[in-house]
């Protein structure tokens, strides 16, 4: 009888065991490339009513919204690695492009599976190594590509031998056939599902699916007015130079501005149907080039998210039809914002508003309140242990991020909470002419250090530095840095910068070289500043033996 009983025992407690298991909520995140926060109607920005993403807007209207969600470092990379290790890039390794997260780091793949889930990565991968720690991946090779797809799977031969192909498939209308396709097949009911479901779309440049070319087409694009009028007060030495020298060479653009690179030299040959027929710059004045290359830039981005907004509706509507949508914790973000002609700026790296802020929206209806719009600031970093909270999993202790559930279910800041975000972008100079740069942004101010070196402290552009009030100047239009006024909050800034560079270990020991130039002009001073303008003219120099080549 007491083996019975025993053995009853043993089988009550694996039922109850299996019943908490299926009790976990589903966990699905979403993660676009390059789709700004104000490139979502949900966020109520100038494209809002012009290009409505309604099935994205859902989760916030059924769950929360973020307003302060910032990414640590505005480049693909290095964001997915923040995401998948929920560590800062400089603990991750993921410094630039050539980030990697090897089989056994993948934290988050790792500890859903010992909670129980079956875990899958499905799209945009970009971090070199195999996903191996999740069961079931499909993931594009490096960025991938807009039309006739390939998908490298898990199989038999070593990592980028198995492949897929979808031939005459738009890779948005691809991405979700595959998750739709694990969904039905590749599932095991028995436990929850985590899954990783990442598309392409909309990263430069934009290519939307062929059906799509007809929207938007007669519509003018609402512009930013910074696109036209960046202001005197705008920037600093670091990104104008010398009596703005080198205004023509921070930063590719839109329009004219930047010689070496911009949507007005690029566009009118990759998208002819856009510009008008015979198109010929020079028939045109550079303001009406400026607004052809802007709208085209604009349409096609809004293509590309129009189509996955109208995808996001498929997968939306076969979690409704299987009654898994209120049992998934549904979460839409992008890997970090994306410049939509501010300052007449293109692409991200940036630590300015349009760049940094990162789209957030979750709906979880059994413990997240409807229609919350959330200011409190949560950084990449954060994104994993909430998952994982979800899940009823501890992080481990190799976590930076910490969870903001409580967050999602209260209203309310958890105790101690950050009240600053971290920033740093390390690619100095690459592909878009973007300094090498660090900071703060609390929910009032943003301060920006341009210390303009590459890993070996080589290559300067000239240091300076950037503070703006986000309350009185959302549009980051007026560098307060050398307002008399403004002494005292540099003065605490700079400290709290310092102290956020210890407490998360950005000690500069990667690279040493670096971080002298770093240190050198901490304090700028005004032999700081003759040094910076003195580099200011020797970059210039360099620069046009460059383009004279």
């Amino acid at each position: 009888m007491l083996r019975i009983a025993s053995v009853l025992l043993t089988v009550l407690l694996l039922a109850d065991h299996s019943l908490l298991a299926h009790e976990k909520p589903n966990i699905l995140f979403i993660m676009s490339d390059d789709h700004a926060a104000h490139a979502v109607s949900a966020y109520q920005g100038r494209l809002a009513k012009v290009a409505p993403t309604p099935n994205i807007d859902r989760l916030s209207t059924e769950g929360a919204l973020f307003t302060n969600a910032f990414c640590t470092n505005s480049i693909c990379s290095p964001s997915r690695a923040c995401v998948l290790t929920g560590q800062y890039n400089h603990i991750n390794g993921a410094f630039d492009l050539k980030g990697r997260v090897v089989p056994g780091k993948q934290m988050l793949a790792i500890e859903m599976r010992k909670a129980g889930y079956q875990t899958a990565m499905i799209g945009k991968w970009h971090l070199k190594a195999e996903p191996a720690d999740f069961d079931y991946y499909c993931v594009l090779p490096g960025q991938g590509k807009y039309h006739n797809p390939e998908f490298r799977v898990r199989g038999d031969k070593p990592f980028g031998k198995n492949r897929i192909q979808f031939d005459r498939k738009h890779s948005t209308d691809a991405i979700t056939d595959v998750t739709l396709n694990w969904l039905k097949q590749g599932w095991d009911q028995k436990k929850p599902f985590f899954l990783m479901h990442h598309y392409k779309a909309p990263h430069d440049y934009f290519d939307n699916a062929a059906r799509y070319e007809s929207y938007l087409k007669d519509v003018g694009i609402p512009e930013p007015k910074t696109l036209w009028n960046r202001g005197p007060l705008f920037g600093s030495l670091a990104t104008r130079g010398d009596n703005d020298e080198l205004v023509p060479h921070i930063g590719t653009s839109i329009g004219p501005r930047n010689p070496r690179r911009s949507y007005l030299r690029d566009l009118p040959n990759r998208y002819p149907n856009e510009f008008p027929k015979n198109y010929d710059p020079s028939d045109f004045s550079e303001i009406k080039n400026t607004r052809l290359a802007y709208n085209a830039y604009l349409k096609k981005y809004l293509r590309c998210v129009k189509g996955i907004d109208d995808n996001l509706g498929r997968l939306f509507d076969h979690l409704e039809a299987v009654g898994q949508i209120n049992n998934t914790v549904i979460i839409y973000t992008g890997d970090q914002g994306f410049m939509l002609g501010e300052h007449d700026y293109q692409d991200k790296r940036w630590m300015y508003e349009q760049s940094q802020r990162m789209p957030f929206l979750v709906r979880y209806p059994k413990t997240i309140p409807a229609g919350q719009r959330l200011d409190a600031i949560i950084e990449n970093v954060d994104y994993a242990p909430t998952m994982l909270a979800f899940a009823g999993v501890t992080p481990p202790n190799t976590v930076q991020g910490r969870s903001f559930k409580s967050l999602l279910e209260t209203g309310k800041e958890p105790e101690k909470w950050k009240q600053q975000a971290y920033y740093r972008y390390w690619m100095h100079m690459a592909h878009h002419d973007n300094p090498g740069h660090l900071g703060i942004r609390t929910k009032t101010h943003k301060l920006i250090y341009y210390y303009g070196c590459n890993y070996q402290g080589e290559n300067q552009t000239p240091p300076g530095w950037e503070l703006y009030d986000l309350i009185r100047d959302p549009n980051e239009t007026v560098n307060l840095y050398h307002d008399q006024s403004m002494v005292k909050l540099v003065s605490d800034l700079k400290q709290r910068l310092a102290e956020t560079r210890t407490n998360i270990g950005d000690d500069g020991s990667h690279f040493p070289k670096c971080e002298a130039i770093l240190q050198e002009f901490w304090d700028y001073d005004d032999l700081d500043q003759l040094k910076a303008r003195e580099i200011s003219h020797q970059f210039l120099q360099r620069r046009l033996l460059e383009l004279n080549r």
